[in-house]
C-alpha cells in the first residue's frame, strides 16, 4: 500500500503551461523566419539581385539589444534575490535599451533608403525591410511585456511571488529569444551578401 501511495505523491517535472505556450510560439516564429530566410536564398539565386552593404548602424543596434538582454537577466536575478531597487532600475534600463534598438533600426532603414535601397525596388532591399521589420514587431511585443512588468514593479508593493516570477521569466525568455533571432538574422544577411 505504501508503494501505491508514494507513487501518487511523487512530484513531476512538468513545464508551466504558459512557458510551454511561449515555447510553442517561439518555435512558430522560428519556423516563420526560417521560411523567410529560405525564400531569401531561393529568390537570390533567381537573379536580378542587388548586392549592397548593410548599414553599420545594424551592428550597433545588435550590441544595444544584447546589452538589454544582459541587463534584463540581471534584473530578473535581482528580483529573485529580493533586491527591489536594483530589479526596478535594471528593468527600466532594459526597456530603454529596447526602445534604443528600435530607434537604431529605424536609422538603419533610413540609411538603406538614402543609399537607394527601398521597399519597392529590387527584391534584395524588400527582403531586408521585411525581415528587419517583422523582427521589430516582435521586439515591440517584448517591450509591451516589459511595460506590464514595469507597471507591476512601480505600482504594486514589492513581493516575490510565484506568479510574478513566472511572468518575469516568460518576458526574459522571450527577450533572449528575440535577441538570438536578431543575431541569426544579422549573421545570415551579412554572410549571404
Amino acid at each position: 500500500m505504501e508503494a501505491v501511495a508514494s507513487r501518487y505523491n511523487r512530484t513531476t517535472n512538468k513545464i508551466h503551461p504558459l512557458k510551454f505556450a511561449l515555447w510553442i510560439a517561439m518555435a512558430s516564429i522560428t519556423m516563420m523566419f526560417g521560411a523567410f530566410t529560405s525564400a531569401y536564398i531561393v529568390r537570390r539565386s533567381a537573379g536580378n539581385w542587388l548586392e549592397f552593404e548593410l548599414p553599420s548602424i545594424f551592428f550597433v543596434s545588435t550590441i544595444v539589444l544584447l546589452i538589454s538582454s544582459l541587463v534584463l537577466h540581471t534584473s530578473f536575478k535581482s528580483y529573485v534575490a529580493g533586491k527591489e531597487a536594483r530589479y526596478k532600475n535594471l528593468l527600466l534600463v532594459s526597456f530603454v535599451l529596447g526602445i534604443a534598438f528600435l530607434v537604431l533600426q529605424y536609422q538603419g532603414w533610413i540609411a538603406l533608403f538614402n543609399n537607394g535601397i527601398d521597399l519597392k525596388g529590387n527584391p534584395s532591399g524588400s527582403f531586408i525591410y521585411v525581415l528587419t521589420g517583422i523582427h521589430a514587431l516582435h521586439i515591440i511585443g517584448g517591450l509591451a511585456a516589459m511595460v506590464v512588468g514595469l507597471l507591476i514593479a512601480y505600482t504594486r508593493k514589492f513581493k516575490i511571488t510565484e506568479k510574478r516570477k513566472i511572468n518575469f521569466d516568460l518576458t526574459l525568455t522571450y527577450w533572449h529569444f528575440v535577441d538570438l533571432l536578431w543575431v541569426y538574422l544579422l549573421i545570415f544577411l551579412y554572410i549571404s551578401r
